[in-house]
C-alpha cells in the first residue's frame, strides 16, 4: 500500500487485524516526513507498520551528472557530436566548441542549484582536490552574471607548491595547471559543478593519479588492437580496460570516534586490548544488516546512483562492524573517479548518520582489514570481453593470447604489482589470515590450469562441459556449476572473464594498481604484436607464443593455500618476490627495467618515476611519524596517568583492609598492585625508547633510509609499546581506562 510517496507493510494476522481497527486510517496518510514527525502516533505507526519511501532508481540515476543523456538535452547537434568524437576518438576540441559545452555546462548547473564551479583532480597525496570559483561576473552598474567560458573549462590553475611532488616542484614555483578530462563527466556536488581533471606541473610533468592512468588506457588500446588486427579483427576500432572496485569499510558510532585520539589521527587504532569476542563465529558475514547500518546503505545508495555511481552489492563483511559496498564494472577512467567520489560520499553519508567511516586497511588489530578488490578486464567497444574464455577455450587462440600475455606480465613484472599496493595502512594487512599474502602469483582455476596443460604437453583437452550441481533434496532445483572454484587467497585470481588483483588497499587510490597493469599488459602485447604480424599463420604462430610463454613464466601460477607456510617455501624456490613491506617494495620502482619500461610507452618520464618513489617513501615516513607521536601523547596525557590513579585506588584499598583488620592480607588486591606498577614501570621505559627513535628518525637524511629505518625502529618501538599497554587495559576497570574499548567500538552500532 503506498501514499504520497510513503508506503506502509500491512499485517494481516488477526492480533493486527484487530490493532487496525482502532486506528483512523484517514489520519494516518502519511504524505510527507514533515507530517509523518507531526502526527501524535508516528513512533507506534514506524514501529508497527514500517513506514518506508519510495523511490524512483531510474529517475534519480545520474540526476546530478552531465551524462550522456543531459548533453543531448542541452547541446546542439553538432556541438554533442564534436564533444563525442574528443571523448571516444581523442581527438582534440575547439575552442569554439568547448565554449559552448561551457555554456550548456554552466546553465545546466544552475537549474541545479549550483553557483560555483571546480576543477575535480586527484593528487599524488591519494584523495581529491578542488578550488572554487564562481559563476559570477560584474557588470556595469554594480550588478552580476553568470558566465563560464571554454578557457575556464579546459584548463585551471591551482598552487602547485604545496602538493606533493617529490622534488618536481620547490615551494617558491607555485604554478600548476589543471586540464579538463572530458572522459570523465561533470557532475554537481555541494553547489558546485565539478569538472574531473588531470593535474600537472608548469614544466609539464605529471603531478596526480589520473595522468599516468590515462596514459596506459591509450598505450593498451593501442597494442590491444594490434594484437586483434592480426587476428583478422577489422571490426573493433577501440579496447577499453575495465574495472570493477569492491569496497570494503568499518562503521563506528561518532561518540565512540571522538573519545579515540588515535582514530582522529591516524584512522587506526595504536591501543587496544582484543574484546571476548572477534570474529571466531563468522556470524557477521553476509549476516542480517542491523536497523541503522542498513539506513546508512539505503542513503548511500541514494546518493551513489544520483552521481551515475553504479552501486549494486551490499553486505556485512567479516569483521564486526565491517561492510562492503560493489558497483558494477565500468571503464577504468571512470571507475577511478568513481570510487574516489563514493569514498567521500561514504563519510558524508555516516556522519548523517551519527557514524564514521573507517577506510583504514587495518583500523582495528586481531580482526580482518580492509582492501579493494580491483577486478579488471579489457573489452572492445563492439562488446567483447577478450578475458572471455567462451565454451571451448582450448579452440579460443585469440583468448589464450591475451591470458598468456597477463601471465608474463604479471610474471615480470612482481615488484610493480606489490608496489602499486604499497603502504603504510597495506602494511598491515597483506600477508595476515584476511588478505593475500605480500608474494604475488596468480591462480587460473582447475579448467584453465588444464587448458594450458594441453598446451605444454601437446595432448588434447576433452572437457566434460559445465557439470550440473544436484542438491539431493528434490525441492531444490539443480544447476550448472562453475568450472572451477574461488581463491580467496590469491593475490591475482581469474575469476571467469576477469582479474580479481586483491591486494589494493582500501583507502588507496585505484588509478596506481590500474595504471601499472595497463601498461605492463601493453609492453606484453606490443612484443607479441610484433611477433604475429609477421607471421604466415597467424593462429600457429600464436600456439607457438601462448607454449613459449607458459613454458618461461608457469611459475607465477598457484592455485593452492597463499597462506601456508609451504607456499612461502615454495614460492621462494620459483625465484618470486616476497617485499613485506613499502621499504622493501619501493626501492624496485626505479631499477632500469621499470624507468624503461614507463618511459618506452610515454606513461611516466624517468623523473615522474623517481618523484612518484620518492613522494610514496615520504608519505610512509610521516604517516609512521604521525602514530609515534599520537600515540606518545596517548600514553603520557592520558595512559599514564590513568593507570596512576588505579594504582593509588587499588593501593589504598589495600591501606583500608588492612586498617580494618591487620590480620587480613588483601592478596588478590596486592598482585594486582604489584603488577600494574611493574607495567607502568614498563610502559614508561617503553614510551622512552620510542621517543628516543622518533628523534633518531630526523638525523636520516635519505628518503629511502629514513623509511627503513621508520619500519624497523620506530614501528617496532610502537608495538612494543602497545604490547605492555594492553596488557594494562586488560586489567584494569573500564571505567578507569581512558578510551573506549574495542568491544564499545566494534559493537556498539
Amino acid at each position: 500500500m503506498t501514499f504520497g510517496g510513503f508506503g506502509f507493510i500491512i499485517h494481516t494476522s488477526q492480533q493486527w487485524r484487530c490493532r487496525l481497527e482502532s486506528f483512523d486510517l484517514r489520519r494516518h496518510y502519511i504524505y510527507t516526513p514533515e507530517m509523518l514527525m507531526c502526527t501524535p502516533e508516528a513512533d507506534q505507526i514506524i514501529s508497527e507498520w514500517g513506514v518506508f519511501s519510495m523511490v524512483n532508481v531510474p529517475e534519480m540515476f545520474g540526476s546530478l551528472v552531465f551524462n550522456d543523456e543531459t548533453m543531448k538535452k542541452y547541446l546542439p547537434k553538432g556541438t554533442y557530436k564534436a564533444l563525442k568524437k574528443t571523448i571516444e576518438d581523442g581527438k582534440p576540441l575547439d575552442i569554439a566548441i568547448a565554449n559552448i559545452v561551457a555554456h550548456a555546462m554552466k546553465e545546466w548547473a544552475i537549474e541545479n542549484g549550483a553557483t560555483h564551479y571546480t576543477h575535480w583532480f586527484q593528487p599524488m597525496t591519494g584523495i581529491t582536490a578542488e578550488k572554487h570559483d564562481s559563476f559570477i561576473s560584474p557588470t556595469a552598474g554594480g550588478g552580476v552574471i553568470m558566465e563560464f567560458s571554454g578557457k575556464e573549462l579546459i584548463k585551471g590553475e591551482p598552487d602547485a607548491s604545496s602538493f606533493p611532488s617529490g622534488g618536481i616542484r620547490a615551494t617558491f614555483e607555485a604554478r600548476g595547471y589543471t586540464a579538463w578530462d572530458p572522459t570523465s563527466y561533470a557532475f554537481i556536488k555541494d553547489g558546485s559543478l565539478c569538472i574531473p581533471t588531470a593535474f600537472c606541473s608548469y614544466t609539464g610533468e605529471a603531478l596526480d593519479k589520473k595522468t599516468p592512468l590515462l596514459r596506459s588506457m591509450e598505450c593498451i588500446n593501442t597494442q590491444a588492437l594490434r594484437v586483434l588486427r592480426a587476428f583478422g579483427d577489422n571490426e573493433t576500432t577501440h579496447v577499453s580496460t575495465t574495472v570493477g572496485p569492491e569496497q570494503e569499510y568499518f562503521l563506528v558510532d561518532k561518540k565512540v570516534f571522538d573519545k579515540r585520539k588515535d582514530l582522529i589521527y591516524c584512522g587506526r587504532t595504536l591501543f587496544g586490548a582484543r574484546p571476548p569476542k572477534g570474529q571466531e563465529l563468522d556470524d557477521h558475514y553476509f549476516g542480517s544488516i542491523k536497523p541503522r547500518v542498513s539506513a546508512f546503505m539505503k542513503d548511500l545508495d541514494e546518493a551513489l546512483w544520483k552521481y551515475g555511481i553504479l552501486a549494486k552489492t551490499k553486505h556485512n563483511e567479516v569483521a564486526p562492524a565491517q561492510h562492503e559496498l560493489a558497483p558494477i564494472f565500468d571503464t577504468t577512467n571512470i571507475a577511478t573517479d568513481h570510487n574516489q567520489l563514493t569514498m567521500e560520499i561514504m563519510k558524508k553519508v555516516a556522519e548523517k548518520h551519527g557514524l564514521v567511516c573507517l577506510l583504514h586497511e587495518k583500523p582495528f588489530a586481531g580482526v580482518n582489514g580492509s582492501g579493494k578488490h580491483n577486478n579488471w578486464s579489457m573489452s572492445t567497444n563492439t562488446g567483447k570481453n577478450l578475458l572471455e574464455p567462451t565454451k571451448h577455450p582450448r579452440q579460443n587462440i585469440q583468448f589464450l593470447t591475451f591470458l598468456a600475455a597477463v601471465i608474463r606480465a604479471v610474471d615480470e613484472n612482481q615488484d610493480l604489482l606489490r608496489i602499486s599496493v604499497a603502504s603504510a595502512g597495506n602494511d598491515h594487512r597483506l600477508g595476515a589470515n584476511e588478505a593475500p599474502p605480500a608474494i604475488i602469483s596468480m591462480y587460473l582455476g582447475d579448467d584453465l590450469t588444464e587448458v594450458l596443460h594441453s598446451v605444454l604437453s601437446g595432448e588434447d583437452y576433452t572437457a566434460d562441459g559445465r557439470p550440473i550441481m544436484e542438491t539431493t533434496a528434490e525441492v531444490l532445483p539443480n544447476f550448472t556449476k562453475d568450472t572451477s572454484d574461488r581463491n580467496r587467497t590469491s593475490p591475482f585470481a581469474f575469476t571467469g572473464n576477469k582479474f580479481e588483483f586483491r591486494m589494493v588497499g582500501s583507502s588507496e587510490n585505484i588509478a596506481c594498481a590500474n595504471f601499472m597493469i595497463n601498461t605492463m599488459v601493453a609492453d606484453v602485447l606490443q612484443d607479441f604484436a610484433d611477433q604475429l604480424e609477421k607471421a604466415e599463420d597467424v593462429n600457429s604462430a600464436a600456439e607457438a607464443l601462448i607454449k613459449k610463454t607458459v613454458e618461461e613464466h608457469k611459475r607465477i601460477i598457484f592455485n593452492g593455500n597463499n597462506y601456508s607456510e609451504e607456499w612461502v617455501k615454495e614460492a621462494e624456490k620459483r625465484g618470486l618476490l616476497n617485499l613485506r613491506s613499502l621499504p622493501e617494495a619501493l626501492p624496485l620502482y626505479t631499477t632500469e627495467k621499470n624507468i624503461r619500461l614507463f618511459t618506452k610507452h610515454n606513461v611516466l618520464t624517468e623523473v615522474e618515476l623517481r618523484s612518484r618513489c620518492d613522494v610514496l617513501l615520504e608519505k610512509y615516513s610521516k604517516i609512521i611519524n604521525i602514530e609515534a607521536l599520537t600515540a606518545l601523547d596517548m600514553a603520557k596525557k592520558d595512559i599514564v596517568p590513568a593507570v596512576t590513579s588505579y594504582i593509588k585506588e587499588l593501593a589504598q584499598t589495600v591501606s583500608l583492609i588492612k586498617s580494618v583488620d591487620p590480620e587480613l592480607v588483601p592478596a588478590a588486591q596486592t598482585e594486582l598492585l604489584k603488577k600494574l606498577n611493574n607495567l607502568l614501570n614498563c610502559f614508561v621505559k617503553k614510551i622512552d625508547a620510542l621517543d628516543k627513535a622518533v628523534v633518531g628518525a630526523k638525523e636520516i637524511e635519505n628518503v629511502a633510509d629514513n623509511a627503513m629505518y621508520f619500519k624497523e625502529s620506530v614501528l617496532s618501538a610502537m608495538q612494543e609499546l602497545r604490547a605492555v599497554a594492553d596488557e594494562m587495559e586488560a586489567n584494569m576497570s573500564s571505567k578507569a581506562w581512558p578510551y573506549p574499548s574495542y568491544g564499545a567500538m566494534l559493537f556498539s552500532v
